[in-house]
């Protein structure tokens, strides 16, 4: 995985797991990687893995079942898309409305752009 400068590498961590379960890599109650095994697979020090999932749990997007490993919580997928969504109206629509206005796009030109993106 390549990282990016403008957020702790942990988060960006999290960030993937969360697409891995939003894309249905992992269900509700399935075992995901260990915290080493991740480590390994995203070629991190252990103990950001170890920040990344912490934090994960703090969120009750995973959870520990002692002696066997980290599992999705029931529900995950719809506590991600919520906050998600939530984000993405607050931080990253406001910004987005602000372009298409300097640059005179229309929501009608939007709606035709996702249409085609949409098609293929």
């Amino acid at each position: 995985m390549t990282f990016s400068n403008d957020k702790p590498i942990y988060l960006q961590m999290t960030d993937r797991l969360c697409d891995e379960i939003l894309s249905g890599v992992y269900q509700d109650d399935d075992r995901i990687p260990s915290v080493r095994e991740y480590a390994v697979l995203l070629e991190v020090n252990t103990n950001t893995a170890v920040k990344a999932y912490e934090q994960l749990a703090r969120e009750e997007i995973i959870y520990n079942k002692r002696g066997l490993g980290y599992f999705v919580t029931k529900g995950a997928k719809k506590q991600i898309l919520k906050a998600r969504k939530k984000e993405f109206m607050k931080e990253r629509l406001p910004e987005l409305f602000r372009q298409m206005q300097l640059l005179d796009i229309s929501i009608d030109d939007v709606a035709e752009a996702y249409k085609k993106l949409t098609e293929c």
